[in-house]
């Protein structure tokens, strides 16, 4: 039987591929995963006839998305990977109706963890000339590559397909704009870059479209001192750090002097939340940095204040089991082992989100059971946040389309006591959980935002939409290391 090649698939809806967010080393794609494409492919080809329509116009449609999740369904089951499945009607492949009626939603989208390249920032100005940064992706990729100039490919992350991906191309109603780890002189966007971002949405009448963490780590120099200036001026809603992250890849721990000189002045200065990156290792120097160890000491020491876990402490390395407190302590264990130790309640002041993570676990429905599972169990159902760390993963309209449908089998759910993932949980990750920390209205913004400019645009565009189905970052070690070059 012929494997489709991983590139063969990046136009399915439902994107199972090695894409990384350039934080981890892609992960190639396994005989499960590979099957999965594979049965995609052929249901497209075959429900594309049945239906009298080419094999673009049918995966463009809702049946399209779900013929590939009905497909995922029955490769996963051939390996045994029944802990999750994607709950659609077989009927939703073939019945327009009835596949609206199910991958479809109202529901109030708030993605936590978003990201773009500034095609024209400084950064490029400390690179030599010769230089390809991000040279992995094809110029074919976007319309905004077809220009003279030798680097008009980074055109393809900047704010206009970000604008796009995210907001035409997607349900999602709000993001937080946030930052990859880096010193301050060599930011592919800066905090600059990023207003001016937010300013293109405010001239289309978004003004709550967007929302903008604030970068600091504060074992490097000048991050403590530039923590006045990204709260006073730029009224961000977040500070974000990396504890693997620092001065000859030495990270540090919240617990730390540094650490607790960051909250404390943050809580000084009024911004409540603290967006931690744990899990996903950047590698054996800073491993020990991305475990969890120090949450649940900084979160029982400041009651206060609000720490959001990115990638939940997720490792892609660690295999995701049932929690125990003999487990390892790794993965998203490592989280639910330091919020037990000193006893940090669920759905208090630690948060779970799910960016990269819920991309990640789309591949494998065992993990994707277990993590859930965990996390609501142990965090909290009101403590979950949707992130999806796009612009990296294309649109997250796929990444949408498959958390709406997955549930936890009735197998899972009677063994390990986790909950069912009815459409009130899933409402609450989608958005109304982030509503808490960040302070803001879901009321309110829903208002706003159904009859706004962005909103306006989007119905227009909806006319004759023109999803790309394809990811933009990084599918193999070596693209790997070509975006390490610049970051």
């Amino acid at each position: 039987m012929k494997i489709f090649k991983d590139e063969e698939n990046l136009n399915l809806p439902i994107k199972l591929d090695s894409t990384s967010n350039g934080e981890f080393e892609p992960v190639p794609l396994q005989p499960p995963q590979q099957l999965a494409n594979h049965e995609a492919n052929e249901n497209a080809e075959r429900m594309a006839k049945k239906t009298n329509l080419s094999r673009r116009g049918f995966l463009k449609s809702s049946c399209g998305a779900a013929s590939t999740l009905l497909a995922f369904n029955s490769a996963f089951a051939k390996f045994g990977m029944t802990g999750g499945f994607y709950q659609l009607s077989d009927d939703a492949a073939a019945e327009a109706s009835l596949a609206d009626s199910e991958m479809s939603g109202n529901e109030f989208i708030f993605d936590v963890q978003g990201h773009f390249v500034n095609p024209n920032g400084d950064w490029l100005k400390k690179l030599p000339e010769t230089a390809k940064p991000l040279s992995f992706l094809p110029k074919s990729q976007c319309d905004l590559a077809d220009q003279p100039d030798d680097r008009s490919y980074l055109n393809c992350l900047g704010s206009d397909e970000f604008i796009k991906d995210v907001f035409m191309d997607s349900d999602t109603d709000l993001m937080v704009l946030s930052f990859v780890p880096s010193a301050a002189d060599s930011e592919p966007l800066t905090i600059q870059e990023a207003a001016a971002t937010r300013e293109i949405i405010d001239k289309m009448d978004g003004n709550h479209r967007l929302l903008l963490h604030g970068r600091v780590n504060p074992n490097q120099p000048g991050d403590l001192e530039g923590m006045d200036a990204l709260a006073e001026e730029w009224k961000i809603s977040a500070y974000k750090t990396y504890t693997q992250f620092g001065p000859k890849g030495i990270g540090y721990w919240l617990t730390d002097d540094v650490g607790m000189a960051m909250i404390e002045n943050a809580q000084k200065l009024g911004v409540k939340n603290i967006c931690i990156h744990k899990g996903i290792p950047f590698g054996p120097k800073s491993f020990e940095h991305s475990l969890c160890d120090d949450i649940g000491a900084v979160a029982k020491q400041y009651p206060d204040m609000n720490f959001i876990i990115y990638h939940s402490g997720y490792d892609m390395g660690h295999q995701e089991q049932a929690f125990s407190s003999a487990n390892t302590n790794r993965g998203v264990d490592s989280l639910i082992h330091s919020v037990l130790k000193h006893q940090v309640k669920p759905n208090s002041n630690v948060y779970a989100e799910l960016g990269s993570t819920w991309r990640f676990l789309m591949r494998d429905p065992n993990q994707a059971a277990h993590v859930l599972g965990k996390l609501l169990k142990y965090i909290g159902e009101d403590n979950v946040l949707w992130g999806t760390d796009s612009i990296w993963y294309g649109s997250p309209q796929d990444q949408i389309q498959a958390f709406r449908t997955f549930q936890i089998s009735k197998e899972f759910q009677d063994k390990h006591q986790y909950p069912e993932l009815n459409k009130q949980i899933k409402a609450k990750i989608f958005g109304l959980n982030a509503t808490k920390p960040y302070q803001i209205s879901a009321e309110e913004v829903a208002k706003f935002i159904k009859k706004d400019a962005v909103a306006s645009a989007k119905q227009n565009y909806l006319n004759n939409p023109t999803p790309h189905f394809k990811t933009y970052g990084p599918k193999t070690r070596r693209e790997y290391l070509n975006l390490l070059r610049w970051s």
